[in-house]
């Protein structure tokens, strides 16, 4: 299967990204989840008026997680790994401080998140907070975070995929 050469979990909405990461973190699932199965995942939490209207006539204005879903279905197949539709950022705090990382002079290679959680344990958040990119009380919160998305993804993990740009 040929991987979609953009980063098609831009195009999803924080909602529709959280229901995914619970399909694709489910330990009991038996295969990686697509865009179909969350679809038929989506539609069995609905009640059945909710199903019979929403193929009737459509009533809510504001796009709901189906039409959603639907959208990236018309544009991808069913067939498409849920995995490439789940949103992976970290907070604005610690993008600022992968960004300090990311951009150290004297670094050869792309920052790992253990890199980045070496680099705060050394002193970089104080650092931050001294030349006002970060508040104080961002910087109690890094270690706790970076632990944190080291539980989820690894050590290795190349720590740039998870900056946060708004």
């Amino acid at each position: 299967m040929i991987r979609n050469s953009i980063d098609v979990s831009t195009q999803v909405t924080p909602r529709l990204s959280a229901l995914i990461e619970k399909l694709v973190n489910d330990p009991d699932a038996d295969e990686a989840p697509t865009l179909g199965t969350a679809r038929e995942f989506l539609t069995g939490l609905l009640p059945p008026a909710f199903n019979e209207a929403e193929r009737m006539h459509h009533f809510d204005v504001s796009e709901s997680l189906l039409d959603e879903l639907n959208t990236l279905i018309d544009e991808y197949g069913t067939d498409a790994p849920a995995t490439d539709f789940v949103r992976v950022s970290g907070s604005e705090a610690i993008s600022r401080v992968i960004e300090a990382v990311v951009n150290d002079e004297n670094r050869e290679n792309p920052p790992t998140l253990a890199a980045v959680r070496d680099a705060i344990a050394a002193g970089l958040g104080a650092r931050l907070v001294g030349d006002g990119v970060l508040d104080e009380d961002e910087d109690d919160a890094l270690m706790a975070e970076v632990e944190s998305l080291i539980e989820r993804y690894g050590e290795e993990a190349l720590a740039e995929d998870l900056l946060r740009y708004e």
